[in-house]
């Protein structure tokens, strides 16, 4: 989203909301409750998973109750309330900031976080080492994917090898976390009209980020790929803004897992204090021709060709000179 954020927490909400919906069948309940705020994005995601996979459940959202918001003005007054009655939380009212925790990252943001012109906490982070105190020594892995998915990963120092998803993501959490990947400070714009300052942490998925735009690379068609580039901001929207069971969601997502129809094959990286650095791909189905490619030999390419081709390329930039003139 916004060509950084990789939607961790976005991504969460209609699974989060696919699980309440179904519980609440098999418990026959007519209302579903979510203590997302009055200000941030969650409670508009939730309540339009909800609206989309079951629009007869009522929904209460305690943050939208005048009764609700006046007695609790924000989370001050919760630290507060929970420390009255012996509630145990981890967060104190020096370290005030909300976070949210699942398998593709961690978020921060609010209380001390809110100026965009203050410095993070150094303690603040749960699932990474700071870049400056990871590893001296290179951590060399490969990642195969199949049909755009990663199906093994596989450590080249020790060997360790995952494939099971699950423990596949777990695994690149923990080793790009002790790698110092995935950090970012970003200030976004809340789909509720605001902008907010959030802190994220995202080892697995910037580590596979950085590999799948690898191997698209040398797999993917040029021209899909210029298509697919112009879907993905929508796609992000869509997925940022809660509208992940939505009729435009489910058209955009078959055009996409079309795009990734015969992405396989193998890139080998290297993960060094903070960074993810691509060292070599493969795949029997890659696009690229060494011949073709190569300086050094013509092979099928007539260099004469490339006469006309630029001609007619040049043809509107001499018509825009001239009228320019």
């Amino acid at each position: 989203y916004e060509s950084r954020y990789l939607l961790g927490t976005s991504i969460a909400r209609p699974v989060i909301t696919k699980g309440l919906v179904d519980v609440a069948h098999q418990e026959d309940c007519g209302y579903l409750a979510h203590g997302a705020t009055g200000k941030g994005n969650d409670q508009v995601r939730f309540q339009l998973h909800m609206n989309s996979l079951d629009p007869t459940l009522k929904i209460i959202a305690p943050w939208r109750i005048p009764k609700f918001f006046n007695r609790f003005a924000g989370r001050q007054d919760l630290l507060e309330f929970a420390a009255e009655h012996n509630i145990p939380v981890d967060q104190t009212k020096k370290k005030s900031f909300s976070m949210d925790e699942n398998l593709a990252h961690v978020s921060y943001e609010s209380g001390v976080l809110e100026d965009p012109n203050s410095p993070y906490p150094m303690d603040m982070f749960k699932m990474s080492v700071s870049p400056q105190d990871a590893p001296d020594q290179t951590t060399h892995l490969e990642i195969e994917f199949k049909n755009g998915d990663p199906i093994r990963v596989t450590n080249k120092d020790d060997g360790t090898d995952h494939t099971d998803p699950y423990f596949l993501f777990c695994y690149l959490n923990d080793i790009g976390g002790a790698n110092g990947i995935g950090r970012i400070d970003v200030v976004e714009n809340r789909f509720v009209g605001m902008k907010s300052r959030g802190f994220y942490e995202s080892p697995a998925c910037t580590i596979l980020r950085q590999a799948h735009l690898d191997i698209e690379a040398l797999v993917m068609d040029k021209k899909v790929m210029d298509i697919r580039d112009s879907l993905i901001q929508k796609y992000s929207e869509l997925v940022y803004n809660g509208f992940w069971f939505s009729p435009e969601m489910t058209y955009l997502r078959s055009i996409v897992d079309l795009s990734q129809k015969h992405i396989d094959g193998v890139v080998s990286l290297e993960l060094y204090k903070g960074n993810v650095t691509i060292r070599a791909r493969s795949s029997p189905r890659s696009l690229y021709d060494e011949t073709l490619a190569s300086m050094d030999e013509q092979g099928d390419y007539d260099p004469t060709d490339a006469e006309g081709f630029i001609t007619l390329n040049g043809l509107r930039l001499k018509a825009a000179t001239r009228s320019n003139a």
